[in-house]
């Protein structure tokens, strides 16, 4: 899952068109049993992440999803049924589907109710790790409305004044079209490091930074593996930050009827059940209250204002949520996707078990940018 994480640095990188990571990354879930539809659906969730510089959801996660997938975990093509429970608000069964597919779905059937009524609320079970939130609501911004998605996971980090893992990261994402002006894209998890963060950081043998993590006895810790074997993440801001990851645990379990209260599965390590993850969204038509394009003037001018305030010492400029990661994106569909050396040998070995050529990369960007 995303979030304004605290970024590691990873040595080896390699490189690979855009394109060519995306009909790889499809063809390794389609030869999994996937159709080809939904093998493209996670595709696009997993690179799209990677192109947004949010590497911890990128393709980093493929083998664990096709994992799960080999092993009944995750269905491959799963019965997805939509149940209207109110004029503007659906509940989505996601048939223990992938987490893009299943999220997709829900966002049409948000998008769909939106149109027609200006809000829609939907509701998801039985899903699964969808990526990126941001994904989802992006999807809502081509569609000129605002959104957003919620989702809860599982254990990530204790309750204020706890040691265990309880709480998930659930991340939180929403965005605002605007018009000229950089669109608000908000993507943040309720934890300050991300756990594909310390996942990466144990295989390249890095430290993690100090203040973010308790070991199995609850004292602090910069060691990824001893947060790993038995300890956990603390939660942003402390104390409000715990506090809404219980608010997303409400909204993401409780509301649903999915797992909750520390019940959600761990896509890396429980390969005895089904995570069974909820994932709910929130659209509206920015015009309910004003026409779009004076809307889209409000808030163009917003950003204008945001990024004229003085700097503190150490910026060149101001950024609106969303912004680095946009630029992210333009400048990694020219240089094309870096991807860790570990990452590409765990491709590597999924393409062996597909029967697929494997991964052609570079050790250098493939176009100046």
């Amino acid at each position: 899952m995303s979030g304004d994480d605290t970024k590691l640095s990873v040595p080896s990188m390699r490189y690979i068109p855009v394109k060519v990571l995306l009909e790889f990354v499809s063809a390794l879930f389609e030869n999994a049993g996937l159709s080809g539809t939904n093998a493209s659906i996670v595709a696009d969730n997993l690179v799209c992440a990677n192109l947004r510089g949010n590497d911890t959801h990128g393709v980093f996660r493929a083998p664990t999803y096709l994992a799960r997938v080999r092993a009944g975990l995750a269905a491959a093509n799963p019965e997805i049924k939509v149940r209207k429970t109110a004029f503007a608000a659906a509940q989505v069964d996601g048939g223990n589907g992938m987490g893009a597919v299943v999220g997709t779905r829900a966002m049409q059937e948000a998008i769909g109710i939106a149109e027609q009524s200006g809000t829609a609320l939907v509701s998801v079970k039985n899903s699964s790790h969808y990526g990126m939130a941001a994904f989802y609501v992006l999807q809502a911004l081509e569609r000129d409305m605002i959104a957003m998605a919620f989702t809860n996971s599982s254990p990530a980090f204790p309750p204020w004044g706890g040691r265990r893992p309880f709480f998930g990261t659930s991340p939180l994402a929403v965005a605002v079209p605007s018009g000229d002006a950089s669109p608000f894209v908000l993507d943040m998890a309720m934890s300050v490091l991300a756990r594909g963060n310390v996942y990466i950081a144990a295989q390249s043998g890095t430290q993690i930074p100090a203040g973010l993590a308790l070991d199995s006895e609850g004292r602090p810790t910069t060691d990824p593996s001893a947060l790993i074997d038995g300890g956990t993440m603390l939660p942003f801001g402390g104390v409000k930050g715990a506090a809404l990851s219980m608010l997303m645990d409400i909204f993401g379990g409780v509301l649903s009827g999915a797992e909750f209260g520390g019940r959600v599965g761990n896509p890396h390590m429980d390969f005895d059940r089904p995570q069974n993850v909820r994932h709910p969204v929130l659209r509206f038509r920015p015009d309910l209250f004003m026409p779009m394009s004076e809307f889209r003037h409000r808030m163009d001018e917003l950003v204008a204002r945001v990024k004229e305030q003085p700097l503190a010492d150490g910026f060149d400029e101001i950024l609106i949520p969303g912004e680095r990661e946009s630029r992210s994106a333009r400048h990694r569909e020219l240089a094309g996707i870096p991807l860790t050396a570990d990452v590409v040998e765990k491709l590597d070995r999924e393409s062996d078990i597909a029967g697929l050529g494997r991964l052609e990369t570079t050790s250098h960007p493939l176009a100046a940018t």
